[in-house]
């Protein structure tokens, strides 16, 4: 049975997509199956892991709005084992068409229960934003996982997502916990980094990974190639941390 972890933080810039294509492509590289799902409207996992939008047939969007299997959806990844489900620009406009449908907090969930038992890992990039797409993803999910940048601003809107999740799990999904939570970003010659390091310690205690994140330029260019960072640059210290949170994940799953 597939664990579900959605990657989700309503603010945008934190390191979503980077984390779920790069945790995705190390943890597949380390030789466990792993299906990615693209939920956000902007398709930037779709576009970094390497996929040819020209060449996709049914998207996310199919399966939410029109109800078409998930299986349709697959598409190979320059990795053995990592799928993934592509993004399409029609879901800009999926939170609109979702408003009078019944049961739409589950459309996902739903879709997902057919290919549970597919994969070892199902990974959810979620959109900047806490509508009806991210709701699906956190109604679908066993756990989420939450990046944070180390900038100023990285606490904003952090109450408004545990708000969120208190919701969801008191309405649809009385069972979704926290997987983790991310540092991204980090650039040690500040003492700002430092500082939102201990205030999100503080908030979330034994769930912020030991693994953390680095400014990384690498790690900035890959998605410009379609490339995850195992295969655009595997020496370079982003691809050294993810390798290391994969490692850190996959070591807590196994003990859980």
């Amino acid at each position: 049975m597939s664990k579900v972890i959605a990657v989700v933080n309503q603010k945008g810039g934190v390191g979503k997509t980077t984390t779920s294509v790069n945790l995705c492509a190390c943890i597949a590289t380390l030789g466990h199956k792993v299906l990615l799902i693209d939920i956000d409207p902007q398709s930037n996992s779709t576009s970094g892991i390497g996929i040819n939008k020209a060449k996709i047939k049914n998207s996310i969007y199919d399966v939410i709005i029109n109800g078409s299997s998930i299986k349709d959806c697959y598409m190979k990844t320059m990795l053995d084992n990592l799928t993934i489900v592509p993004s399409a620009p029609e879901l800009s406009g999926a939170e609109v068409e979702l408003v009078t449908v019944i049961s739409r907090e589950t459309k996902l969930k739903e879709a997902l229960e057919e290919v549970r038992g597919d994969f070892e890992y199902i990974f959810i990039d979620c959109p900047p934003s806490l509508g009806l797409l991210t709701i699906n993803a956190l109604t679908a999910s066993d756990n989420l996982l939450v990046p944070i940048q180390c900038e100023y601003y990285a606490m904003e809107g952090l109450a408004q997502l545990i708000n969120s999740v208190r919701l969801v799990r008191q309405h649809l999904n009385p069972s979704l916990n926290f997987e983790g939570v991310l540092l991204t970003m980090y650039d040690s010659r500040t003492n700002l980094s430092d500082q939102v390091m201990i205030e999100v310690k503080k908030h979330f205690k034994e769930k912020v990974y030991k693994t953390v994140i680095p400014r990384n330029v690498r790690l900035s260019e890959a998605p410009s190639y379609g490339l995850p960072i195992t295969l655009y640059d595997p020496a370079c210290t982003g691809a050294k941390a993810y390798h290391s949170l994969a490692n850190e994940f996959l070591s807590q799953n196994s003990r859980g």
